[in-house]
């Protein structure tokens, strides 16, 4: 399946002469697979969690954010793939538009796919996200170490839920969540009240 083709539901849902978000066209994958976590401040202030699988970035909607914490186990709604470019995405979305409201970029860096069957054998990641389960490890400017996603609800009506946790390594390095209003774009330094201000 193509970029255009996953993105169907993404360009559904937007109107590109109102809103500054990337259309699609223009980034390339690179060698390791890119993630972004973004604080949007839409009509729930959640983050965004988004990792590279081919040419898009597979997303889920985190009410909490994700915890370095392996007792926690944070909801993560899974929506809309977006482009690649998404990664770079900071401002404002119109009133009105899909998702209206700030965005800023929390973390961003490149991830290791670790997903494995139960013979100890590499699964394509992909297809470890199809099945429901994958591992990974992040390597960002806030996020570090290991993590899971792991569907805990179907989706043969739609409505899918997956949890995000935290592998117990007995390691609790970097940040936590942050205050996500008082939290700072790693990509510019700003907090969402400033990118609403400036833009």
């Amino acid at each position: 399946m193509g970029e255009q083709e996953r993105l169907r539901e993404y360009h559904g849902k937007r109107d590109f002469a109102r809103t500054a978000e990337p259309g699609g066209r223009t980034a390339r994958a690179g060698e390791e697979p890119r993630f972004v976590v973004q604080i949007h401040d839409a009509s729930t202030l959640h983050f965004d969690f988004r990792l590279q699988v081919e040419d898009v970035l597979k997303s889920w909607s985190i009410p909490k954010g994700p915890s370095q914490d392996p007792k926690d186990k944070r909801l993560a709604v899974p929506t809309e793939d977006h482009p690649l470019e998404y990664e770079e995405f900071e401002g404002v979305i119109p009133r009105g538009e899909y998702g209206g409201g700030t965005v800023i970029v929390w973390d961003r860096g490149t991830y290791e796919p670790l997903s494995h069957d139960r013979k100890g054998r590499a699964v394509d990641f992909e297809e470890s996200l199809r099945r429901g389960h994958a591992t990974f490890r992040l390597h960002g400017s806030k996020l570090h170490g290991e993590y899971a996603l792991t569907r805990f609800r179907g989706g043969d009506d739609g409505e899918e839920a997956w949890l995000l946790v935290r592998a117990g390594r007995g390691e609790r390095q970097g940040h936590r969540t942050p205050d996500p209003r008082r939290a700072r774009s790693a990509r510019t330094g700003r907090t969402l009240g400033q990118v609403a201000a400036e833009e």
